[in-house]
């Protein structure tokens, strides 16, 4: 749930393999595969005897139209992506993956089991996915600013004017803003997606004229100090941000008091999940289950929550916002693979609730 921008650049680009080696093809987001990973899965290849070189493509995950262009271009064996993408647009990022048989995977016992079979990344009983790492788009608090008693309980408290321009809202994807914006109504997250899926088009188009969640994200949008696109900004007068998760460990990194909103309405998930692509075989398939199994160690897993700051998938690692709150990845809160009608719904939503005049100083 990172960019959604379309970069049409082709991963034709790897780190130079050994010669000879076959090249296993990583496509990730960044900072979820590091240097010393492909270093430490290199060996393990070499003491099994395994003539595959990992090595990771030459641009980034950015979004489901990139990921699903590199993908059917052959360009990556094996990917990280959120789960939702594999059954959007009719399934075509689906049709391009193999099936994961987790039985050939150690560390696989350890994951999370409520993780293991969502629907949108299964195909006929059998996942095309091994989790990875999951987090929330949350509200985060600046503790150095904030104190516990400060924090506001349910979304509706986001409307009170003390947090009349200290609050930062992502502009570059809405839809989380929207999804908020029905929870505070006290309707599931992505009603505009569900009553697209029930073939109730109109009801759906009428939400953007009158409804409790268009009114609700006008006020939101009016407490709002920085819309940010690609990430926020944080500065000091930014008591309350929205966030993924992964920028709020920079800021950690810098000695700052970072600490997620824990709402009684809750908070939408995402999970980025491995994946392999359909033509992966031999030696190679053999080399990206060692992969996989090895980034659901302990020590990759660790990693994900203290420097990536998301949820990790095993249940052998301490995951500080799952024991905030155990109903983290409930599933009625998970990203669904929503449909193109539901993403443009969702945009005039939040088109007509922005307002007219925004600080363009303030935007990134």
């Amino acid at each position: 749930m990172r960019s959604l921008v379309i970069v049409l650049t082709m991963l034709s680009c790897v780190a130079a393999p050994a010669r000879g080696a076959d090249v296993l093809r990583i496509f990730a987001w960044q900072g979820y595969v590091t240097a010393q990973d492909v270093a430490a899965v290199n060996r393990l290849l070499q003491q099994r005897g395994i003539d595959v070189t990992v090595a990771m493509s030459a641009s980034y995950a950015q979004g489901p139209e990139q990921m699903f262009q590199v993908m059917r271009q052959n360009g990556a064996d094996l990917s990280f992506l959120t789960v939702n993408y594999i059954q959007m647009q009719d399934g075509r990022i689906g049709r391009q993956l193999q099936p994961v048989d987790v039985a050939r995977l150690k560390n696989y016992r350890h994951t999370l089991p409520q993780l293991r079979a969502l629907p949108m990344g299964m195909s006929k009983g059998r996942p095309l996915y091994v989790p990875f790492g999951g987090g929330a788009y949350g509200i985060w608090a600046n503790m150095d600013q904030l104190k516990a008693a400060q924090l506001p309980r349910r979304l509706h408290d986001l409307l009170a004017p003390q947090w009349k321009h200290h609050l930062a809202l992502s502009a570059g994807q809405v839809q989380p803003n929207v999804a908020l914006a029905y929870m505070a109504s006290g309707q599931p997250p992505f009603v505009l997606d569900d009553l697209v899926r029930q073939d109730r088009r109109e009801r759906a188009k009428q939400e953007l004229v009158h409804s409790e969640a268009r009114t609700f994200l006008r006020a939101l949008y009016g407490q709002v100090a920085q819309f940010w696109y690609e990430a926020p900004q944080f500065p000091a007068s930014d008591w309350l941000v929205a966030s993924y998760g992964p920028e709020i460990s920079e800021r950690r990194a810098r000695g700052e008091r970072w600490r997620m909103v824990q709402f009684e309405e809750g908070n939408t998930v995402w999970l980025d999940t491995m994946n392999l692509h359909k033509n992966v075989q031999g030696a190679k398939l053999a080399a990206a289950y060692l992969f996989m199994d090895y980034m659901l160690s302990n020590a990759v897993q660790q990693r994900v929550v203290h420097s990536l700051n998301m949820v990790a998938v095993t249940r052998t690692v301490d995951n500080p916002l799952l024991r905030e709150n155990p109903n983290f990845f409930r599933s009625s809160h998970f990203w669904p693979p929503y449909t193109k009608l539901s993403d443009n719904l969702m945009r005039a939503m939040s088109d007509q609730a922005m307002p007219k005049r925004q600080d363009k100083g303030r935007q990134r």
